[in-house]
Protein backbone atom coordinates (compact mmCIF):
# COMPACT_ATOMS: atom_id res chain seq x y z
CA UNK A 1 0.00 0.00 0.00
CA UNK A 2 2.75 2.45 0.78
CA UNK A 3 4.19 1.94 -2.58
CA UNK A 4 1.40 1.83 -4.73
CA UNK A 5 0.80 5.73 -2.51
CA UNK A 6 4.33 6.83 -3.15
CA UNK A 7 4.39 5.71 -6.91
CA UNK A 8 1.01 7.45 -7.18
CA UNK A 9 2.68 10.57 -5.78
CA UNK A 10 5.65 10.09 -8.18
CA UNK A 11 3.52 10.15 -11.46
CA UNK A 12 1.37 12.97 -9.82
CA UNK A 13 4.33 15.12 -9.39
CA UNK A 14 5.66 14.17 -13.49
CA UNK A 15 1.72 15.33 -14.73
CA UNK A 16 2.33 18.64 -12.83
CA UNK A 17 5.73 19.36 -13.83
CA UNK A 18 5.62 18.41 -17.28
CA UNK A 19 4.31 21.83 -18.40
CA UNK A 20 6.77 23.87 -17.10
CA UNK A 21 9.60 21.94 -18.68
CA UNK A 22 7.87 21.14 -21.99
CA UNK A 23 7.13 25.50 -21.67
CA UNK A 24 10.79 25.88 -23.17
CA UNK A 25 9.42 24.43 -26.62
CA UNK A 26 5.42 25.29 -26.25
CA UNK A 27 5.89 29.35 -25.93
CA UNK A 28 7.27 29.91 -29.06
CA UNK A 29 5.34 27.25 -31.36
CA UNK A 30 2.17 28.17 -29.70
CA UNK A 31 2.70 31.67 -29.45
CA UNK A 32 2.31 31.94 -25.25
CA UNK A 33 4.28 34.45 -23.64
CA UNK A 34 5.66 33.47 -20.12
CA UNK A 35 2.57 35.49 -18.44
CA UNK A 36 0.12 32.85 -20.26
CA UNK A 37 2.41 29.95 -19.09
CA UNK A 38 1.91 31.59 -15.48
CA UNK A 39 -2.00 31.65 -15.98
CA UNK A 40 -1.88 27.66 -17.25
CA UNK A 41 0.14 26.87 -13.72
CA UNK A 42 -2.50 29.28 -12.04
CA UNK A 43 -5.33 27.52 -13.46
CA UNK A 44 -3.91 24.02 -12.35
CA UNK A 45 -3.20 25.58 -8.58
CA UNK A 46 -6.62 27.09 -8.68
CA UNK A 47 -8.46 23.33 -9.27
CA UNK A 48 -5.91 21.44 -7.30
CA UNK A 49 -6.72 23.90 -4.46
CA UNK A 50 -10.50 24.12 -4.61
CA UNK A 51 -11.14 20.74 -4.68
CA UNK A 52 -8.74 19.34 -1.95
CA UNK A 53 -11.45 19.60 0.74
CA UNK A 54 -14.46 18.09 -1.35
CA UNK A 55 -12.12 16.04 -2.58
CA UNK A 56 -10.90 14.94 0.91
CA UNK A 57 -14.91 14.33 1.53
CA UNK A 58 -15.27 12.32 -1.26
CA UNK A 59 -13.04 10.11 -0.47
CA UNK A 60 -14.19 9.65 3.65
CA UNK A 61 -17.47 8.83 1.73
CA UNK A 62 -16.18 6.43 -1.21
CA UNK A 63 -13.16 4.51 0.21
CA UNK A 64 -9.78 5.49 -0.84
CA UNK A 65 -9.82 2.80 -3.36
CA UNK A 66 -12.51 3.94 -5.48
CA UNK A 67 -12.30 7.35 -4.99
CA UNK A 68 -7.97 7.45 -6.47
CA UNK A 69 -8.64 5.12 -9.15
CA UNK A 70 -11.34 8.18 -10.20
CA UNK A 71 -8.91 10.68 -9.92
CA UNK A 72 -6.01 8.97 -11.68
CA UNK A 73 -8.16 8.25 -14.73
CA UNK A 74 -9.00 11.74 -14.46
CA UNK A 75 -6.04 12.88 -14.40
CA UNK A 76 -4.77 11.00 -17.49
CA UNK A 77 -7.45 12.17 -19.24
CA UNK A 78 -6.38 15.71 -18.81
CA UNK A 79 -2.67 15.48 -18.76
CA UNK A 80 -2.90 13.82 -23.07
CA UNK A 81 -5.69 16.83 -23.66
CA UNK A 82 -3.03 18.98 -23.46
CA UNK A 83 -0.56 17.94 -26.45
CA UNK A 84 -3.94 16.70 -28.50
CA UNK A 85 -5.17 20.31 -27.81
CA UNK A 86 -2.91 22.41 -30.49
CA UNK A 87 -3.97 19.41 -33.31
CA UNK A 88 -7.32 20.86 -33.93
CA UNK A 89 -7.23 24.97 -32.03
CA UNK A 90 -5.31 27.99 -32.54
CA UNK A 91 -5.15 31.43 -30.83
CA UNK A 92 -7.57 32.12 -28.24
CA UNK A 93 -9.78 29.13 -28.43
CA UNK A 94 -6.60 27.12 -28.05
CA UNK A 95 -5.32 28.98 -25.15
CA UNK A 96 -9.02 28.50 -23.27
CA UNK A 97 -8.62 24.87 -23.66
CA UNK A 98 -5.27 24.45 -22.15
CA UNK A 99 -6.39 26.65 -19.19
CA UNK A 100 -9.52 23.94 -19.07
CA UNK A 101 -7.05 21.33 -19.29
CA UNK A 102 -4.96 22.34 -16.73
CA UNK A 103 -7.84 23.22 -14.25
CA UNK A 104 -9.09 19.84 -15.18
CA UNK A 105 -5.52 18.40 -14.39
CA UNK A 106 -5.48 20.17 -10.96
CA UNK A 107 -9.33 18.79 -9.58
CA UNK A 108 -8.48 15.35 -10.44
CA UNK A 109 -4.98 16.01 -8.42
CA UNK A 110 -6.69 17.72 -5.44
CA UNK A 111 -8.07 14.84 -3.34
CA UNK A 112 -4.51 12.88 -3.59
CA UNK A 113 -2.63 13.76 -0.93
CA UNK A 114 -6.00 14.20 1.65
CA UNK A 115 -7.18 10.52 0.75
CA UNK A 116 -3.31 9.64 1.15
CA UNK A 117 -3.32 11.43 4.61
CA UNK A 118 -6.09 9.04 5.51
CA UNK A 119 -5.02 5.79 4.10
CA UNK A 120 -1.67 6.15 5.79
CA UNK A 121 -3.69 7.06 9.37
CA UNK A 122 -5.81 4.03 8.85
CA UNK A 123 -2.77 1.76 7.71
CA UNK A 124 0.00 2.87 9.79
CA UNK A 125 0.50 2.80 13.73
CA UNK A 126 0.62 6.63 15.06
CA UNK A 127 4.10 6.62 15.79
CA UNK A 128 4.80 6.20 12.30
CA UNK A 129 2.68 8.68 10.72
CA UNK A 130 5.22 11.40 10.35
CA UNK A 131 7.99 8.75 9.46
CA UNK A 132 5.73 7.05 6.36
CA UNK A 133 4.42 10.86 5.34
CA UNK A 134 7.90 12.15 5.05
CA UNK A 135 8.99 9.55 2.68
CA UNK A 136 5.69 9.66 0.84
CA UNK A 137 6.45 13.01 0.23
CA UNK A 138 9.66 11.63 -0.96
CA UNK A 139 7.97 10.45 -3.97
CA UNK A 140 6.94 13.79 -5.24
CA UNK A 141 10.52 15.48 -4.88
CA UNK A 142 11.89 12.09 -7.15
CA UNK A 143 9.15 12.52 -9.52
CA UNK A 144 9.80 16.18 -9.47
CA UNK A 145 13.27 15.53 -10.13
CA UNK A 146 13.01 12.91 -12.81
CA UNK A 147 10.50 15.24 -14.63
CA UNK A 148 13.18 17.87 -15.62
CA UNK A 149 15.52 15.47 -17.38
CA UNK A 150 12.67 13.15 -19.07
CA UNK A 151 10.60 15.79 -20.43
CA UNK A 152 13.88 17.77 -22.02
CA UNK A 153 15.17 14.92 -23.23
CA UNK A 154 11.80 13.41 -24.56
CA UNK A 155 11.57 17.21 -26.14
CA UNK A 156 14.83 17.59 -27.93
CA UNK A 157 14.24 14.01 -29.48
CA UNK A 158 10.59 13.55 -30.62
CA UNK A 159 9.05 17.57 -29.33
CA UNK A 160 6.84 18.46 -26.45
CA UNK A 161 3.86 17.09 -27.57
CA UNK A 162 5.16 13.52 -27.99
CA UNK A 163 7.36 14.28 -24.65
CA UNK A 164 3.86 14.91 -22.94
CA UNK A 165 2.22 11.95 -24.19
CA UNK A 166 4.99 9.24 -23.36
CA UNK A 167 5.22 10.80 -20.12
CA UNK A 168 1.57 10.25 -19.41
CA UNK A 169 1.46 5.99 -19.70
CA UNK A 170 3.11 5.63 -16.46
CA UNK A 171 -0.26 6.98 -14.08
CA UNK A 172 -2.67 4.91 -16.23
CA UNK A 173 -0.71 1.91 -15.32
CA UNK A 174 -0.30 2.95 -11.80
CA UNK A 175 -3.64 3.82 -11.47
CA UNK A 176 -4.99 -0.11 -12.62
CA UNK A 177 -2.56 -1.55 -10.12
CA UNK A 178 -4.24 0.51 -7.06
CA UNK A 179 -7.40 -0.32 -8.39
CA UNK A 180 -6.56 -4.07 -8.42
CA UNK A 181 -4.48 -4.35 -5.33
CA UNK A 182 -5.86 -1.76 -2.65
CA UNK A 183 -8.85 -1.76 0.00
CA UNK A 184 -9.42 0.75 2.05
CA UNK A 185 -8.88 -0.73 5.66
CA UNK A 186 -6.09 -3.37 6.62
CA UNK A 187 -9.13 -5.55 7.52
CA UNK A 188 -10.48 -5.86 3.84
CA UNK A 189 -7.25 -7.07 3.18
CA UNK A 190 -6.83 -10.61 2.80
CA UNK A 191 -2.66 -10.26 3.24
CA UNK A 192 -3.07 -8.36 6.64
CA UNK A 193 -2.46 -10.80 9.43
CA UNK A 194 -4.06 -10.66 12.87
CA UNK A 195 -0.66 -9.19 14.53
CA UNK A 196 -0.84 -6.19 11.97
CA UNK A 197 -4.21 -5.34 12.44
CA UNK A 198 -3.58 -5.79 16.60
CA UNK A 199 -0.69 -3.53 16.37
CA UNK A 200 -2.58 -1.07 14.14
CA UNK A 201 -4.85 -0.48 17.27
CA UNK A 202 -8.28 1.53 17.16
CA UNK A 203 -7.41 3.99 14.72
CA UNK A 204 -7.56 1.44 11.90
CA UNK A 205 -11.14 1.58 12.41
CA UNK A 206 -11.97 5.17 13.76
CA UNK A 207 -10.09 6.58 10.63
CA UNK A 208 -12.77 5.79 7.88
CA UNK A 209 -15.77 7.60 9.63
CA UNK A 210 -17.81 7.99 6.58
CA UNK A 211 -20.63 10.08 7.95
CA UNK A 212 -19.54 14.18 8.31
CA UNK A 213 -22.67 16.62 8.64
CA UNK A 214 -22.31 20.03 7.99
CA UNK A 215 -21.64 20.41 12.65
CA UNK A 216 -18.88 18.21 12.40
CA UNK A 217 -17.51 19.66 9.47
CA UNK A 218 -17.93 23.09 11.15
CA UNK A 219 -16.01 22.14 14.24
CA UNK A 220 -13.77 20.92 12.42
CA UNK A 221 -12.92 23.69 10.24
CA UNK A 222 -13.34 26.18 13.46
CA UNK A 223 -10.22 24.47 15.57
CA UNK A 224 -7.54 26.56 16.22
CA UNK A 225 -4.67 24.43 15.43
CA UNK A 226 -6.38 23.56 11.74
CA UNK A 227 -6.27 27.24 11.16
CA UNK A 228 -2.63 27.73 12.65
CA UNK A 229 -1.19 24.66 10.59
CA UNK A 230 -3.32 25.73 7.52
CA UNK A 231 -1.68 28.94 7.73
CA UNK A 232 2.09 27.62 8.12
CA UNK A 233 1.73 25.91 5.21
CA UNK A 234 0.12 28.64 2.97
CA UNK A 235 3.32 30.68 4.05
CA UNK A 236 5.36 28.10 3.47
CA UNK A 237 4.11 26.75 0.30
CA UNK A 238 5.00 30.41 -1.69
CA UNK A 239 8.94 29.03 -1.51
CA UNK A 240 7.44 25.53 -2.37
CA UNK A 241 6.16 26.89 -5.33
CA UNK A 242 8.71 29.17 -6.31
CA UNK A 243 11.53 26.36 -6.25
CA UNK A 244 9.89 23.37 -7.50
CA UNK A 245 7.87 25.12 -10.47
CA UNK A 246 10.68 28.09 -11.37
CA UNK A 247 14.17 26.55 -11.26
CA UNK A 248 14.21 25.24 -14.84
CA UNK A 249 13.31 28.70 -16.19
CA UNK A 250 15.50 30.26 -13.75
CA UNK A 251 18.50 28.58 -15.04
CA UNK A 252 17.61 28.62 -18.68
CA UNK A 253 16.87 32.48 -18.49
CA UNK A 254 19.01 34.21 -15.85
CA UNK A 255 22.01 31.73 -15.72
CA UNK A 256 21.87 30.81 -19.87
CA UNK A 257 22.22 27.27 -19.70
CA UNK A 258 20.97 25.65 -22.49
CA UNK A 259 17.81 23.81 -22.26
CA UNK A 260 19.17 20.19 -21.80
CA UNK A 261 21.77 21.33 -19.14
CA UNK A 262 19.19 23.12 -17.50
CA UNK A 263 16.44 19.91 -17.77
CA UNK A 264 19.75 17.96 -16.14
CA UNK A 265 20.84 21.03 -13.41
CA UNK A 266 17.12 21.42 -12.67
CA UNK A 267 17.23 17.41 -11.23
CA UNK A 268 19.21 18.54 -8.10
CA UNK A 269 16.37 20.96 -6.05
CA UNK A 270 14.13 18.00 -6.42
CA UNK A 271 16.50 15.41 -5.37
CA UNK A 272 17.26 17.27 -2.89
CA UNK A 273 13.18 18.09 -1.66
CA UNK A 274 13.21 14.63 -2.51
CA UNK A 275 16.05 13.36 0.25
CA UNK A 276 14.86 16.41 2.75
CA UNK A 277 11.15 14.74 2.54
CA UNK A 278 12.86 11.39 3.82
CA UNK A 279 15.08 12.63 6.15
CA UNK A 280 12.13 15.09 7.67
CA UNK A 281 10.20 12.49 8.45
CA UNK A 282 12.47 10.13 10.20
CA UNK A 283 13.88 13.25 12.29
CA UNK A 284 10.10 14.45 12.86
CA UNK A 285 9.28 10.60 14.18
CA UNK A 286 12.84 10.73 16.71
CA UNK A 287 11.87 14.14 17.66
CA UNK A 288 8.60 12.87 19.18
CA UNK A 289 9.79 9.82 20.51
CA UNK A 290 12.46 11.98 22.91
CA UNK A 291 10.64 15.26 23.43
CA UNK A 292 7.04 14.65 23.42
CA UNK A 293 4.16 14.63 19.95
CA UNK A 294 4.19 18.98 20.55
CA UNK A 295 7.97 19.78 20.93
CA UNK A 296 8.61 17.31 18.54
CA UNK A 297 6.98 18.02 15.72
CA UNK A 298 7.58 21.58 16.20
CA UNK A 299 11.34 21.36 16.32
CA UNK A 300 12.00 20.54 12.88
CA UNK A 301 9.92 22.83 10.73
CA UNK A 302 11.00 25.96 13.32
CA UNK A 303 15.18 25.17 12.22
CA UNK A 304 14.35 24.35 8.53
CA UNK A 305 12.50 27.31 7.67
CA UNK A 306 14.67 29.69 9.70
CA UNK A 307 18.05 28.41 7.79
CA UNK A 308 16.03 28.32 4.37
CA UNK A 309 14.72 32.10 5.11
CA UNK A 310 18.57 33.18 5.43
CA UNK A 311 19.37 31.15 3.07
CA UNK A 312 17.09 31.64 0.26
CA UNK A 313 18.13 35.28 -1.12
CA UNK A 314 21.86 34.09 -1.61
CA UNK A 315 20.57 32.38 -4.80
CA UNK A 316 20.40 35.24 -7.04
CA UNK A 317 23.19 37.42 -5.42
CA UNK A 318 25.90 34.87 -6.29
CA UNK A 319 27.63 35.46 -9.77
CA UNK A 320 28.66 31.79 -9.85
CA UNK A 321 25.85 30.17 -11.56
CA UNK A 322 26.93 26.75 -9.98
CA UNK A 323 26.86 28.08 -6.30
CA UNK A 324 23.33 29.69 -7.10
CA UNK A 325 22.07 25.95 -8.21
CA UNK A 326 23.86 24.54 -4.86
CA UNK A 327 22.15 27.06 -2.62
CA UNK A 328 18.71 26.42 -4.58
CA UNK A 329 18.90 22.71 -4.06
CA UNK A 330 19.76 23.32 -0.34
CA UNK A 331 16.69 25.67 0.01
CA UNK A 332 14.47 23.19 -1.25
CA UNK A 333 15.64 20.12 0.80
CA UNK A 334 15.19 22.74 3.97
CA UNK A 335 11.78 23.78 2.59
CA UNK A 336 10.75 19.52 2.12
CA UNK A 337 12.16 18.55 5.65
CA UNK A 338 9.11 19.86 6.73
CA UNK A 339 6.81 18.01 5.60
CA UNK A 340 6.73 14.87 7.82
CA UNK A 341 5.82 16.86 10.79
CA UNK A 342 3.16 19.40 8.46
CA UNK A 343 1.36 16.08 7.81
CA UNK A 344 2.32 14.22 10.76
CA UNK A 345 0.33 16.97 12.61
CA UNK A 346 -2.35 16.88 10.36
CA UNK A 347 -3.32 13.54 10.80
CA UNK A 348 -3.24 13.80 14.15
CA UNK A 349 -5.33 17.12 13.61
CA UNK A 350 -8.00 14.94 11.99
CA UNK A 351 -8.38 11.73 13.73
CA UNK A 352 -10.83 9.93 11.85
CA UNK A 353 -11.46 12.54 9.95
CA UNK A 354 -7.91 12.87 8.26
CA UNK A 355 -8.96 13.08 5.07
CA UNK A 356 -11.06 16.36 5.41
CA UNK A 357 -8.34 17.95 7.66
CA UNK A 358 -5.54 16.87 4.93
CA UNK A 359 -8.07 18.69 2.48
CA UNK A 360 -8.63 21.93 4.36
CA UNK A 361 -4.70 21.87 5.27
CA UNK A 362 -3.70 21.45 1.26
CA UNK A 363 -6.60 23.18 -0.14
CA UNK A 364 -4.46 26.59 2.15
CA UNK A 365 -1.12 25.02 1.22
CA UNK A 366 -1.80 25.60 -2.53
CA UNK A 367 -3.71 28.92 -1.84
CA UNK A 368 0.34 30.17 -1.35
CA UNK A 369 1.52 28.38 -4.72
CA UNK A 370 -2.21 30.67 -6.01
CA UNK A 371 -1.07 33.78 -4.99
CA UNK A 372 2.66 33.19 -5.43
CA UNK A 373 2.56 31.46 -9.15
CA UNK A 374 1.53 35.08 -10.37
CA UNK A 375 3.73 37.23 -8.69
CA UNK A 376 6.78 35.21 -9.57
CA UNK A 377 5.78 34.83 -13.27
CA UNK A 378 5.34 38.90 -13.01
CA UNK A 379 8.69 39.43 -11.83
CA UNK A 380 10.84 36.98 -13.78
CA UNK A 381 9.58 38.40 -16.59
CA UNK A 382 10.83 40.95 -15.54
CA UNK A 383 14.31 39.89 -14.47
CA UNK A 384 13.45 40.38 -10.80
CA UNK A 385 13.88 36.90 -9.52
CA UNK A 386 15.81 38.72 -6.73
CA UNK A 387 12.60 39.95 -5.23
CA UNK A 388 10.92 36.78 -6.12
CA UNK A 389 13.44 35.29 -3.85
CA UNK A 390 13.47 37.76 -1.32
CA UNK A 391 9.13 37.61 -0.85
CA UNK A 392 10.11 33.39 -0.50
CA UNK A 393 12.13 34.36 2.01
CA UNK A 394 9.76 36.28 4.20
CA UNK A 395 7.28 33.69 3.88
CA UNK A 396 9.39 30.71 5.47
CA UNK A 397 9.66 32.79 8.11
CA UNK A 398 6.37 33.56 8.99
CA UNK A 399 5.55 29.85 8.21
CA UNK A 400 8.24 29.33 10.93
CA UNK A 401 6.75 31.71 13.63
CA UNK A 402 3.16 30.13 13.14
CA UNK A 403 4.86 26.23 13.98
CA UNK A 404 5.06 27.81 17.48
CA UNK A 405 1.62 28.09 18.20
CA UNK A 406 0.70 24.85 17.05
CA UNK A 407 -0.45 21.72 19.10
CA UNK A 408 -2.19 19.44 17.28
CA UNK A 409 -3.03 16.86 20.33
CA UNK A 410 -5.54 19.21 21.71
CA UNK A 411 -7.87 19.23 18.54
CA UNK A 412 -7.50 15.46 17.70
CA UNK A 413 -8.66 14.96 21.41
CA UNK A 414 -11.57 16.78 20.69
CA UNK A 415 -12.60 15.52 17.37
CA UNK A 416 -12.41 11.68 18.82
CA UNK A 417 -14.47 12.95 21.78
CA UNK A 418 -17.13 14.32 19.21
CA UNK A 419 -17.29 11.50 17.41
CA UNK A 420 -18.04 9.17 20.38
CA UNK A 421 -21.10 11.36 21.19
Amino acid sequence: MFALLFALGLVAYVQQKSLTIAAARMMPQLGLSQLQLGWLEQAFIIGYAIFQLPGGLLGQRLGARSALTLYGLTAFCAVIATPLLPEYLTGTTLFGALLLAQLLLGLSQGGLFPVSAGVFATWFPARQWSLVEGLGTMGLGLGAALTAPLIATLMVAFGWQQALLWSAAPGLLVTLFWLHYARNTPREHRAVSAAELAELGAMQSASIERRIGWRRLGEILCERNTRLIAGSYLAMNYSFYLLSNWCFLYLLQERHFSVLASGWLAMAPPLASAFGAGLGGVLTMQCCERFGIVHGLRLVPVCALLAAAILLPSATRVGDPYVALAALTLCFGLVELTEGAYWGATIRLGGPYAMIVGGIVNACGNLGGIIGIPIVAYLSGRHRWDLAFLIGSLTALISALIWLGINPTTSATRLVAAQAK
